[in-house]
C-alpha cells in the first residue's frame, strides 16, 4: 500500500501512530507530498479529488481518505480493535471526532497566518477557533481523562495527535496551564514508541 504523506501534517500522525502500534508499518510505503487549497503543489489530486492527506492507496479498490477512514481500515486490517466494541465504540469514535475538531480549528489558525495576506487576517476569527480548542481541552480534562487513563483506543491516538500539533505549532498559547491532567497523560503517553517515531518535523 501507499500513503500520502507528510510528516508535519497531525491528521497524517494518526495514520503513521496506528501504523506502528498495530505492526503494519513494513507494509505501506511512505510517499511524502507538500501544498495547500491555494496551491495543490504535490498533492495527490489524481487519487483524491480534495487534494489532501493522508490518502491511501491500496493493492485493489479506489484510494482511502480522510484519515478516521483510514485508520479504521487499518485497524480491521490489522485486527486491532482499537475502536472497541459495543458503547466503548461510541466513546471512542466522540473521542476521536473531538481530537480532529481541535486539529480542523487549529489548522484554520496556522493557515490564516500563513496564506492569508495580512491585511485580511480576522483576529476575532482566529481567538474564536481557539475557543473551540480551549473547550476541547477543558473537555479532556474533565469528562475524559479517565477514558484516557486506560487502554489504548483511536481515541487516545487523534487526542495525541492534537496535542503533539498544538505543540508544534501553537506551543505560545500554553495549553498545560489550566490542564494539569492532561498534561501529566500526554508526558506519559509520548513515551510510547509509536509516538516517538511519529514526532512532527
Amino acid at each position: 500500500m501507499q500513503l500520502y504523506d507528510n510528516p508535519a501534517s497531525p491528521y497524517c500522525r494518526k495514520v503513521r501512530i496506528l501504523l506502528h502500534e498495530t505492526g503494519l508499518m513494513d507494509q505501506v510505503h511512505l510517499t511524502t507530498v507538500a501544498g495547500n487549497a491555494a496551491d495543490p503543489g504535490t498533492m495527490p489530486v489524481t487519487v483524491n479529488p480534495l487534494g489532501k492527506i493522508p490518502c491511501l492507496v491500496r493493492d485493489t479498490g479506489p484510494a482511502l481518505y480522510d484519515s478516521r477512514v483510514i485508520c479504521a481500515y487499518l485497524d480491521d486490517l490489522a485486527g486491532a480493535g482499537l475502536y472497541g466494541t459495543g458503547s466503548a465504540r461510541w466513546d471512542i469514535l466522540t473521542l476521536e471526532a473531538l481530537a480532529d475538531g481541535m486539529l480542523d480549528a487549529a489548522l484554520a489558525i496556522v493557515y490564516e497566518a500563513r496564506i492569508r495576506d495580512e491585511a485580511m487576517r480576522h483576529e476575532g476569527w482566529v481567538e474564536g477557533q481557539w475557543d473551540k480548542i480551549a473547550r476541547a481541552l477543558d473537555a479532556l480534562e474533565g469528562r475524559w481523562i479517565a477514558f484516557l487513563s486506560g487502554p489504548m483506543t483511536m481515541g487516545h491516538i487523534a487526542v495525541a495527535s492534537a496535542l503533539g500539533y498544538l505543540d508544534f505549532r501553537l506551543d505560545a498559547r500554553g495549553w498545560r496551564g489550566r490542564h494539569p491532567a492532561l498534561a501529566e497523560w500526554f508526558a506519559a503517553v509520548s513515551e510510547r514508541p509509536a509516538l516517538q517515531a511519529t514526532r512532527p518535523a
